[in-house]
């Protein structure tokens, strides 16, 4: 049976590797181990995360097998990131301000920052 103890079955309180055994030879090492981030997502990330790698990072493919929305999708991937300790980048939201700051500075005309935020839009 596979365990992912993360966290204290009793109190909820962060759980601290101290001893790695060899179940070929006996060897035993005891210290403070951390874990890597993967091991510190929840089964449920663990589970999406397996779908995703089965579906060769196509959010689209993925959201069809497990019947949920593509923003739903996305949404999980995200929190799995941040699970992990990384940042999630809107992408959207920065190339919308891109395009803001284009037309704050006269680079781009009314009309042309309107049609590129559009099609910021209808990429999702």
């Amino acid at each position: 049976m596979k365990h992912n103890l993360t966290n204290c079955p009793v109190c909820s309180g962060k759980m601290t590797i101290t001893e790695y055994r060899c179940d070929s030879c006996g060897t035993t090492i005891r210290g403070r181990f951390e874990l890597d981030e993967i091991m510190k997502l929840s089964p449920e990330q663990l589970s999406f995360l397996k779908y995703y790698i089965k579906n060769k990072g196509n959010l689209s493919e993925l959201q069809k097998e497990l019947g949920i929305s593509y923003p739903t999708a996305r949404n999980r991937l995200e929190d799995i990131v941040r699970a992990m300790g990384y940042e999630v980048i809107d992408r959207e939201r920065e190339e919308a301000s891109h395009i803001l700051e284009k037309l704050e500075s006269g680079e781009l005309k009314p009309d042309e920052a309107l049609e590129m935020l559009r099609s910021i839009k209808k990429k999702r």
